[in-house]
Parts: C-alpha cells; sequence; structure tokens
C-alpha cells in the first residue's frame, strides 16, 4: 500500500506532501510567503545541483529543491 504523504526537503528542512505535489506546492507547504515570491517570479526553484526546476514539476520521495534569487532570469513554469 502506498503512502499518501511523501518527504521532500526545501532549503534543507524537511516537508510532508501529498504525493504528486508540485515543486511550487512544496515551497508553498514550506513557507508559503517563499511560494508567493516563486510565483511572482522574484525567486525561484532549482534543484540540488542548481539547475532551474518546473514549478509544476511532481515532487518524488527525497526531492531536493532550494528557493534563488531570480536576478532578472526567466522563470520556469
Amino acid at each position: 500500500m502506498s503512502e499518501p504523504r511523501v518527504r521532500v526537503f526545501v532549503n534543507a528542512e524537511s516537508v510532508d506532501v501529498d504525493r504528486g505535489a508540485t515543486a511550487l506546492e512544496c515551497v508553498r507547504a514550506w513557507r508559503g510567503s517563499e511560494a508567493e515570491d516563486v510565483a511572482s517570479g522574484k525567486r525561484r526553484i532549482t534543484d540540488s545541483r542548481g539547475l532551474a526546476i518546473a514549478l509544476t514539476s511532481a515532487a518524488q520521495a527525497g526531492s531536493i529543491y532550494r528557493t534563488v534569487s531570480s536576478r532578472g532570469q526567466e522563470r520556469d513554469e
């Protein structure tokens, strides 16, 4: 039987989210204000290597997300 929630990591903190949550939903579960900054383009989500992640990409157990300043870069959707 599969677990309805999975553990991901946002800015080095563990967060439990519903299976199939998007990267943006993971950030929102961690900190709502940070998710708003991502949605508005002020910040963006990257993976553990610093590569941009689409906001709608589905999280998997153990996913690692970081939020970083956009610094004029295009936002991924």
